[in-house]
């Protein structure tokens, strides 16, 4: 019998690996499906609450994506590419559109809380699973912290446009970059907790309001700055050739990390089947088109060679064309706000994901323990948020950046090929959205997904491959014997 005291359906119940079983048995050994939804909202204490609609889940979305690549990271990809950022995002998009055709099926297919490592458990097993879920905490968590570095950047714009006052550098930069500890970085992802301990149904509602402000200033940013595009500025439009739009592409990649945070809300959707593939494909054309249109008209108004990196460009840009603070200044504060927005949505997807590993026994269970009366993992959400805070307050954004897209793409790679491999083992199974022209869309989506991370750096590398030797060390020190699929717990 399952937790709630349903039996396993024929044909896909559950049996646990036979006692002696060899290691690759142990490995492999799968969650089906019907189990994974059974169990779904069901926590230690408590339940998740199914509270949202196809617009809270859509904003979750945009949330989460909208904001961090056009605010923060747009600065840095400038240099490598040039003009040619625009087909950077592009490419980072159409990249991120055939992992989402296959979010789309799965997160109707299996509406649960653990994304992709959900999906990965169901078809490839728990190893991959475990590989997949140690993938989205490099993910979520980590670009929480990547975030919120940026995030005080433009609050000191708008501290300095209108009271004249900025943080000092020793307490709004982490070490390396002229700063002891970065305490707005802090401030942020401890103030997205507190929304997060009132309950999943207020969280969203504040997020809904955030991003109809970043929306309305992104907006506003292009509709004043096209005033100062000079078609001289496109002229040497791609100055590092194809390998510089390629390179700026992957670290972009990372803006679109969010479009899969609604898959982290299944078990709190009212209709997930129906609501969770609109709401992963619509956020994901809003976002695409948004980037891209503000993308041409920053690098239209301001020559490539002057972004330098900054990490408040799109203030800088319009102080330069308009000559005054005030547009500037406006700027900034949709800044923070819009980033504040995506802290709040990815933290949000990072304690759900947590809270599924914790459920299967892969994680301690003090991560699936649900307060009975709000209805939230409050000690999840507390130690997530601790750890993203002082990890945003002590690393540069530069290196969280490219490795938050490293095990994005990584995790991505499973889902294509899970869609492959449910489509083979489960024909029949109602899917509430089917990938077009599958198989081949998924594989185009896979190999998408390895061609960005070839383009990352050696040392991104080099941190992704130790970030999953110390996964490893954990899933077989821990998880593999603790499992619930080990110990056979119904």
């Amino acid at each position: 019998m399952l937790e709630n005291g349903a039996a396993p359906p024929p044909g896909d119940s559950y049996s646990p690996p036979p006692a002696g079983g060899g290691l690759g048995t142990r490995l492999m050994r799968r969650k089906p499906v019907e189990r994974l939804v059974a169990e779904g909202g069901q926590g230690e204490g408590g339940t998740l609450r199914r509270s949202m609609g196809v617009w809270q889940l859509t904003m979750i979305s945009i949330g989460a994506t909208l904001g961090t690549g056009i605010f923060v990271v747009l600065g840095q990809a400038v240099p490598d590419a040039g003009p040619a950022v625009v087909l950077s995002f592009v490419i980072a998009g159409i990249t991120a559109l055939f992992s989402a055709l296959s979010y789309a099926e799965l997160a109707g297919t299996i509406p649960v809380s653990g994304s992709s490592y959900s999906y990965a458990y169901a078809t490839l097993g728990e190893l991959i699973a475990w590989v997949c879920g140690w993938c989205l905490i490099l993910e979520y968590g980590v670009s929480v912290a990547a975030v919120a570095v940026g995030w005080g950047q433009y609050l000191n714009e708008f501290l300095n446009g209108t009271l004249g006052v900025t943080i000092p550098a020793a307490l709004s930069a982490p070490p390396g970059q002229g700063g002891y500890f970065n305490l707005p970085a802090l401030l942020v992802v401890l103030l997205a907790m507190v929304f997060l301990l009132g309950g999943a149904k207020e969280s969203a509602r504040a997020n809904t309001i955030m991003v109809i402000v970043k929306i309305i200033t992104l907006l506003l940013f292009c509709g004043v700055a096209i005033q100062g595009v000079k078609s001289g500025n496109y002229a040497n439009f791609m100055p590092m050739g194809m390998a510089g739009v390629s390179a700026a592409g992957a670290t972009l990649f990372f803006s679109y990390i969010g479009f899969d945070a609604a898959s982290t809300a299944g078990e709190e959707a009212r209709n997930p089947q129906r609501d969770l593939p609109r709401a992963i494909m619509l956020s994901l054309v809003i976002v695409t088109a948004l980037y891209c249109l503000v993308a041409a008209i920053a690098v239209g108004a301001l020559p490539w060679e002057e972004f330098k990196g900054s990490e408040a460009a799109l203030a800088g840009i319009l102080k330069t064309v308009t000559g005054h603070n005030y547009w500037s200044v406006l700027l900034a504060f949709g800044a923070v706000v819009a980033i504040a927005s995506v802290v709040l949505t990815v933290l949000y997807g990072q304690t759900r994901i947590l809270f599924a590993m914790s459920r299967d026994r892969l994680v301690p269970t003090v991560f699936s323990k649900v307060h009975p009366k709000s209805g939230v993992p409050r000690v999840n959400t507390v130690i997530v948020s601790l750890f993203c805070g002082v990890l945003a307050a002590a690393v540069p954004l530069g290196e969280l950046a490219d490795a938050t897209s490293i095990g994005t793409l990584f995790a991505f790679a499973l889902v294509n090929v899970a869609v492959i491999v449910l489509r083979r083992t489960r024909p029949d199974m109602p899917r509430a959205f089917r990938t077009p022209f599958s198989p081949v869309f998924p594989a185009i989506g896979f190999l998408l997904c390895l061609y960005m991370m070839g383009s990352l750096g050696p040392v991104t590398w080099v941190v992704f491959g130790v970030w999953m030797v110390v996964g490893l060390v954990i899933y077989f020190g821990y998880g593999m014997r603790r499992s619930r699929l080990a110990t056979a717990e119904k």
